[in-house]
């Protein structure tokens, strides 16, 4: 591994990557988190090396001249973004569960566990009701808040530059807010994004209520007609490229709505035997998604679903189309 190499291995490297770099062009800088990739792309381990410490400083001249460059293979759009999409929902499944029992926890802290006396808690549960969210998980939530060292969560934003112009919030509900923020800027800095000033990108997102259906669950026309007539804002297509129009089964009609009619309209839903995705029933929707190329996507890809992985991280949203 390149963190692995010894000092002069990495002046060797260096200067490996200098004169390679007259023919092969970095798009985003060159840190020791991506050089190793970096080197695969220009052959460097390809070519005999099993690793930079395998490289004698004595002699290696000769070898560094065999040195050649290659184009950078980048996954093709329709793979990427039916891989994108997919380990999105993936995810953003995982981390339902995890986020009610933490707003369970803060509910119960400020508050206590009776959902009478509680009105926050009491809403907590009902969104836990409509999600289908099984009744151990929130009676094991409520009882880890009266845990003495348990703090209550807080919610938090980050806002990322990802590349190609793409705009990245991250949602954090954390019960430490030193240990979010390092471990989310760690990510950022190992994939050479950076970190954005508060409401830098933001606003280029609207918050709403969100119902996502599955496009291979519901007659379009019936799910408009059913939405509108429930008092939906409005029904948000998924777009298809002409390579991808074959792949539906991991793409969603949005219904946005107002908190007032979100209850109304999945009732409605549900009654004419349209199934929903349980979802937390809020997102950030851009509001004037960007198309990037294929390698501004892999990469913004792989940003996000890291972050995702982090325990304090609820959500992450892009204006990726």
């Amino acid at each position: 591994m390149v963190m692995a190499a010894s000092t002069s291995s990495m002046r060797v490297i260096g200067a490996v990557i200098h004169r390679a770099s007259h023919g092969f062009h970095l798009s985003y800088p060159l840190n020791p988190s991506n050089a190793s990739l970096v080197l695969h792309r220009i052959g460097f381990f390809e070519r005999g090396f099993s690793s930079p410490n395998s490289m004698g400083m004595m002699g290696s001249a000769e070898r560094v001249r065999r040195i050649w460059t290659t184009h950078t293979v980048c996954m093709g759009r329709r793979s990427s973004k039916i891989a994108t999409r997919k380990n999105a929902q993936d995810a953003k499944k995982a981390k339902r569960y995890g986020r009610i029992g933490k707003e369970i926890v803060s509910a119960v802290k400020k508050g206590g566990p009776n959902p009478i006396s509680n009105m926050v808690l009491a809403a907590v549960l009902e969104k836990a009701k409509e999600l289908d969210v099984p009744k151990d998980i929130l009676e094991r939530n409520i009882k880890r808040a009266s845990e003495k060292d348990q703090e209550a969560y807080i919610e938090k934003v980050y806002e990322v530059y990802g590349f190609g112009g793409v705009a990245i919030v991250v949602e954090v509900l954390t019960d430490k807010i030193t240990r979010s923020v390092a471990t989310i800027r760690e990510v950022v800095k190992d994939y050479s994004a950076r970190m954005a000033d508060p409401g830098s990108v933001l606003f280029k997102f609207r918050r709403a209520r969100v119902v996502n259906v599955k496009v291979t669950d519901v007659d379009k026309d019936q799910l408009l007609i059913v939405a509108l007539d429930a008092g939906a804002e409005d029904v948000i297509e998924p777009s298809f490229d002409e390579d991808e129009s074959e792949d539906r089964s991991e793409r969603y009609y949005k219904i946005v709505s107002s908190t007032e009619n979100y209850s109304l309209i999945l009732s409605k839903l549900r009654d004419e035997g349209i199934n929903v995705e349980p979802d937390n029933g809020s997102e950030l929707l851009p509001l004037n998604p960007i198309e990037v190329d294929d390698e501004a996507m892999d990469l913004n890809k792989e940003l996000m679903s890291k972050l995702l992985e982090l325990d304090d991280v609820d959500a992450v949203y892009s204006d990726q189309k």
